[in-house]
């Protein structure tokens, strides 16, 4: 066997190692990575759709296995922990459940469940034009306007209550809803002292709601308007009443009249000249 054949069987059995080599660490980085997958943790989430104010049951959630990186936070791993609790966000069928979309526990469903600590929620009287031809829907945010008789000033129109939150609309608290509702009765999210506020103005005026976009937070900086506003012409010249006053003139004593007296022979008599002049 010569040289050359010789290196010609080194150099085959050599790229065959190379190969062998190489298929095998192929196959084992797989084999791994089928491992880490399969190395999971259970999450929960919604099996439908869950409106606002949904009282978690069974049938809501489901249990779906993901890789522990991938898990958000505030998720639940057993259903034990979310049964019975209400639902303060919508969720779509599928969405992670979160701590974050539900209330809290022994807080109940509905309406009550969506009212944070030290928060009330108070309902307003309202036709289709105070709630905005029905476009104020639970979930948008409006301000507060009431126009009343501020006595010597007139009337006039005032922001009492900016960015509040609308929690429902007559009886629904359904935040999907693409078209206008309109219902006699709004109920928002305000502080105690601001619930206090609502009452009052909507008994001593007339209220009207303005739709906020939920992008724009900024408050305060509005000023009363006032009717006279509305009308910038010239005022009419007011003229001060100065009542007349009668000067009193003091009289003077007419003067003593001139006496003179007279004797003729063993006659005397006595004459007197007025001295007080003409008119």
């Amino acid at each position: 066997m010569n040289r050359s054949r010789l290196l010609m069987i080194g150099g085959l059995a050599l790229a065959i190692g190379l190969l062998v080599s190489y298929a095998v660490y192929t196959q084992m980085q797989s084999a791994t990575g089928k491992a880490n997958i399969g190395a999971g943790a259970q999450v929960m989430v919604a099996a439908n759709d869950i409106p606002v104010g949904t009282k978690l049951a069974a049938t809501d959630v489901a249990t779906i296995t993901i890789p522990a990186t991938a898990i958000p936070p505030g998720a639940f791993s057993s259903p034990a922990k979310i049964l019975g609790r209400g639902a303060i966000l919508p969720m779509s069928k599928g969405e992670f459940i979160l701590s974050t979309k539900l209330a809290a526990v022994n807080a109940g469903s509905g309406l009550p469940s969506m009212i944070p600590p030290g928060m009330r929620a108070v309902s307003v009287r309202v036709n289709d034009v105070v709630a905005v031809a029905g476009f104020v829907q639970p979930g948008t945010r409006v301000d507060v306007m009431a126009t009343g008789n501020q006595g010597p000033g007139g009337t006039q129109t005032s922001t009492v209550l900016e960015d509040v939150l609308v929690l429902a609309v007559g009886k629904s608290l359904d935040r999907t809803s693409a078209e206008a509702q309109v219902a006699p009765v709004i109920t928002v999210l305000v502080s105690p002292d601001d619930a206090q506020r609502l009452a009052l103005v909507s008994q001593e005026g007339r209220i009207q709601l303005s739709l906020r976009n939920p992008l724009d937070t900024k408050q305060g900086g509005i000023s009363a308007t006032r009717v006279s506003s509305l009308y910038p012409g010239e005022k009419p010249e007011v003229k001060e009443f100065k009542p007349k006053v009668r000067k009193e003139v003091a009289k003077v004593a007419p003067p003593a009249p001139y006496e003179v007296e007279m004797i003729r022979g063993n006659k005397r008599e006595e004459k007197k000249f007025d001295t007080t002049p003409p008119q």
